[in-house]
């Protein structure tokens, strides 16, 4: 039977570049782009006295107050969330990928752990994936002060080790407000596709918990991968069921506007394709916002 979902969810577009399909994927730099917000004059009774505070004359500040408006005049049972989706940095798995081209890669070496020159069991970053981490780091700190572009609320992370590191390279130490504390939160839900790649399997919840102690991890994971099968991979199909549940989830118990997810590239093409949105294809250290409208009332 079908799994009965609370939502149904759109992406709201007119806002970012990245909403639009002329939008090209593996060229977009988003930190030169403002994070793709587009230059827009927003509805008579949106725009604040900008006499008051000078800040809010930023774009993000302009857009901020249009999704407060949408909340607003929402009908009973809509919710609108904008979802900053990141991408881990460049991992060992993605540098061995390269080496032996996808095709071959699928074919063999991602079901092993690893070659006589690297191991891509729940991988690390590379010193490119640092660097990646960092360049996003600077770039939120630029774009908190000059941009004022709303903080995340919450923080989300895919328990994979890549996506660990990146987020605390990313978020910690950036003069946040103090009512959005960097406070991770690790949802097993969040991570790639499931299944045969080894890069795809964590590490156990021990491990994780040493290496990340301000993490907060689900009391629900279990100590070892119970949900990685070395057989089977999930389809996108079951993929996209499983970040349904999670949008579900965040949205039904997250009170947060903006929230950060740091997340895969498959995952996020899935999560893209449950919000409506064209599956723009995120590079390795990439970051998008997405605004959200769910309705509640989901199908199966």
């Amino acid at each position: 039977m079908p799994q009965q979902h609370t939502f149904t969810y759109s992406t709201v577009t007119g806002y970012f570049l990245q909403d639009e399909t002329s939008t090209v994927a593996e060229n977009f730099d988003f930190m030169s782009k403002d994070f793709g917000l587009l230059e827009k004059e927003y509805e008579e009774g949106t725009a604040l006295d900008y006499s008051r505070e000078k800040d809010t004359a930023t774009q993000w500040r302009r857009f901020e107050r249009e999704v407060t408006r949408l909340q607003k005049e929402a009908q009973s049972g809509t919710v609108y969330k904008v979802l900053y989706l990141g991408r881990h940095g460049q991992g060992v798995h993605n540098v061995a990928e390269k080496k032996y081209g996808t095709a071959e890669w699928d074919r063999y070496w991602a079901a092993q752990e690893g070659d006589t020159s690297s191991r891509w069991l729940d991988p690390h970053l590379t010193a490119t994936g640092i660097e990646q981490a960092h360049a996003v780091h600077a770039f939120w700190k630029h774009q908190l002060a000059v941009a004022k572009t709303p903080a995340p609320q919450t923080y989300y992370c895919s328990p994979l080790y890549r996506c660990l590191e990146t987020a605390n390279l990313t978020f910690r130490g950036l003069d946040l407000p103090a009512d959005r504390p960097y406070k991770p939160i690790v949802k097993e839900l969040l991570r790639e596709a499931n299944g045969v790649h080894t890069c795809d399997r964590r590490s156990s919840k021990s491990t994780l918990m040493a290496a990340f102690p301000d993490f907060a991890f689900e009391p629900s994971m279990t100590e070892e991968d119970e949900l990685w099968s070395a057989t089977e991979r999930e389809t996108n199909q079951q993929l996209d069921s499983r970040f349904t549940s999670l949008l579900d989830d965040i949205f039904e118990h997250d009170e947060g506007t903006f929230v950060s997810l740091t997340s895969h590239s498959g995952a996020i093409c899935s999560l893209l394709r449950v919000l409506g949105h064209w599956e723009f294809r995120l590079v390795t250290g990439g970051v998008i916002p997405v605004l959200v409208k769910a309705d509640r009332g989901g199908g199966g």
